[in-house]
């Protein structure tokens, strides 16, 4: 019955006039309010400051500065080994497994399709079927900063709009498709093993989705889908976006879910991660076959 009357009230509120509303006022300095809203997400969430790079919370300007803090160098340490392929955040595992043929799996009773996920791109698409897959949520207390988990080379990015369900574990076991109706923003890259994707998906109170090399992608949120190419033909050596594994290539302003999209026979995933697992930024999540 509880969990009826969560997913009822989920269903009703307006997730994107609280999300953008919210998402203003993390932007904005507003003296001992700031502090005061940064002090109390510290005590609620259990956030661990000692991890940050600046851990007096006084010297953050906006709420969203805490948000998408740095953390200090020396937790995650970079394997820097090209066959070895690490966890591009600090998150729970939602799914690992493998794409069963144009289905991935999202949780017990329910699948959504490769197809969906990328918006009607057959060509994208094509690539991963029967490849293999990571859903990794983001909870508020995370790092929020999506760091590369190989070298790869950017080829094609597509903004998606959608809803802003919020993606946490329960709604992610009572919500079909969810991550294939939410708003989200598709990197694809060229790596040494193949075509690999990372897929930043956004959630209520997702104010911003960024990348290093555009800025913010989301907001503004006009219902049309955007795409960017930089595909060997149209690529000068000027413009080449190339990034290296553990370089941050993005960051969410309040909390989501990263996915990653494998080529079949490329990599081999970590059997010892599962779902409810949770993972730290650097970790191995694969080898390349």
């Amino acid at each position: 019955m509880l969990d009826c009357i969560k997913l009822a009230l989920h269903q009703v509120v307006p997730k994107t006039v609280i999300t953008e509303l919210l998402g203003w006022g993390a932007s904005k300095h507003i003296r001992w309010i700031t502090k005061a809203a940064i002090d109390t997400f510290v005590w609620y969430y259990k956030v661990d400051m000692q991890e940050a790079k600046i851990v007096d919370t006084a010297s953050y300007h906006t709420f969203n500065d805490f948000f998408t803090r740095s953390l200090r160098e020396d937790l995650y340490p970079i394997t820097n080994k090209p066959e070895l392929l690490i966890s591009s955040v600090s998150g729970k595992i939602s799914q690992i497994g493998t794409i069963q043929g144009d289905q991935i799996f999202q949780a017990k009773g329910y699948s959504y399709s490769l197809l969906s996920l990328l918006a009607g791109n057959y060509a994208m698409t094509n690539l991963y079927q029967n490849g293999s897959f990571i859903t990794t949520y983001l909870s508020p207390r995370d790092y929020h900063r999506v760091h590369m988990p190989c070298n790869g080379i950017l080829r094609e990015m597509m903004y998606i709009p959608g809803q802003l369900y919020a993606v946490t574990p329960f709604i992610a076991r009572h919500i079909p498709n969810i991550f294939a109706r939410n708003e989200r923003v598709i990197c694809r890259f060229d790596t040494d093993f193949g075509s690999m994707a990372q897929i930043l998906v956004g959630a209520t109170i997702v104010g911003s989705i960024e990348t290093t090399w555009l800025g913010t992608i989301t907001p503004p949120r006009k219902g049309i889908i955007r795409c960017w190419n930089w595909s060997v033909n149209n690529t000068t050596e000027e413009n080449i976006i190339s990034l290296m594994q553990g370089e941050e290539m993005g960051r969410f302003k309040l909390g989501s879910t990263v996915i990653n999209l494998f080529s079949p026979n490329a990599v081999t995933l970590n059997h010892n991660l599962a779902a409810e697992n949770y993972i730290r930024l650097g970790d191995p999540i694969a080898i390349v076959q």
